[in-house]
């Protein structure tokens, strides 16, 4: 693989830590700040919120100004985030603390694209190894976010997660440092072209392939995300675990995420993007029914290791199959729209987590996502059966 794809593995694994920080205390310090117990999960919707918002400006900016400048200011924004974060735990302010997330969240948008600066500095047939090495940092990151969460940051203590804040703005500045020496543009295949080229975007989006990897990545986003958000809550609150069984399973749940980028970029070359979709769409329903069959410790646990298996397999193979559907004059305005539904769902998947466990509990909360993987599952069968001949044989 070439310099560049481990330099952004690399910072992966650093700038990455804001999402599994966030996710595993967002729900817990929102419990402690907010006003009432529904908006506990609201910091971890909100880092998912700034993501979305942060999205097509971030795509519009790389276009102009290369992805270099655009990936050191994301750096910036998650350093921003975890002082901001701090400050939120030194006034126990819960305002400053969803703002803290939704700056942290514009910092994610930025990580979400390195996966295509990596594809874009191979060549075409190693670009789902690409994509997958750079994930794998998020195997790191999924160790790292968690155990920075907890360094001082007991919730009786007179600031809880001040210093777990301070924390993550360090690992910020340590992925722009690498970021800042290690990543060369001129080593980027794809040059840059004209913005606005290429087909019009209706064109583009009436072929069934971009669907079919829209929705692998998008819906199967939205379930992880939903799944996850809910289940420290559930774990502590709901189940009687204690925080140190919380951590455990989400620190292993985000490294069932990423571990099997090891292998995910070989499997789309060996077996194929539709059955490496249907294996993730297997995992997703294994999840649901061990998470609604019990709350013991390892129900958790074998449920969530599976959910992150199921996202890792959907969302490589979709995150492959994508630029098969547009040419390089199109990326930023797909890749964009692309990120758009993928964070957009997810938004909307972690804000109404908190809601729908409060309301209907952890067995419903689960059994809510089958028709989402139905939904994904049509949409596969209409881009093979409707789909043009060279995109199916491509894949």
């Amino acid at each position: 693989m070439p310099f560049n794809v481990w330099v952004l593995a690399a910072a992966q694994a650093l700038a990455m830590c804001t999402a599994p920080f966030i996710v595993f205390i967002g729900s817990i310090q929102g419990r402690l700040l907010a006003p009432a117990p529904e908006y506990a999960t609201l910091p971890v919707g909100l880092v998912v919120l700034g993501t979305v918002l942060a999205i097509k400006p971030a795509t519009w900016l790389m276009e102009r100004l290369g992805r270099k400048r655009v990936m050191l200011l994301g750096a910036c924004m998650g350093t921003l985030a975890g002082c901001l974060g701090a400050w939120a735990s030194w006034l126990g302010y819960f305002p400053l603390l969803c703002l803290a997330a939704v700056v942290g969240g514009t910092g994610l948008a930025v990580v979400h694209q390195y996966r295509f600066a990596a594809m874009e500095s191979v060549s075409d047939n190693m670009a789902g190894s690409a994509a997958a090495r750079v994930l794998l940092g998020g195997l790191f990151a999924a160790w790292l976010g968690p155990e920075i969460a907890m360094l001082g940051s007991g919730t009786e203590a007179a600031f809880p997660f001040f210093t777990s804040w301070l924390g993550l703005a360090g690992v910020q500045i340590a992925a722009l440092v690498i970021l800042g020496l290690g990543y060369r543009a001129k080593a980027e295949r794809v040059r840059e072209v004209h913005a606005g080229g290429g087909r019009p975007l209706r064109e583009i989006l009436a072929n069934p392939l971009i669907w079919a990897a829209i929705s692998a990545a998008a819906i199967g986003y939205a379930v992880m995300s939903f799944v996850m958000t809910a289940t420290p809550l559930s774990m502590t609150e709901m189940a009687g675990h204690d925080l140190d069984d919380a951590k455990r399973v989400i620190q292993l749940h985000i490294m069932a995420m990423y571990l099997p980028s090891l292998i995910s970029g070989w499997l789309t070359r060996v077996i194929g993007i539709p059955l490496m979709m249907a294996a993730g769409l297997l995992a997703y329903l294994g999840c649901v029914v061990l998470a609604a069959s019990g709350v013991s410790f390892h129900h958790y646990l074998l449920a969530l290791l599976l959910l992150g298996v199921g996202w890792n397999f959907l969302f490589v193979g979709g995150t492959t199959l994508l630029p098969r559907g547009y040419t390089d004059a199109e990326r930023f305005r797909v890749q964009g729209l692309n990120d758009i539904f993928v964070f957009g769902f997810q938004a909307s998947a972690a804000l109404s987590a908190g809601v729908i466990l409060s309301w209907l509990g952890w067995a419903a909360l689960v059994t809510i996502v089958v028709p989402f993987l139905v939904i994904h599952g049509v949409l596969m069968v209409l881009w093979l059966t409707r789909g043009d001949a060279e995109a199916r044989g491509a894949a």
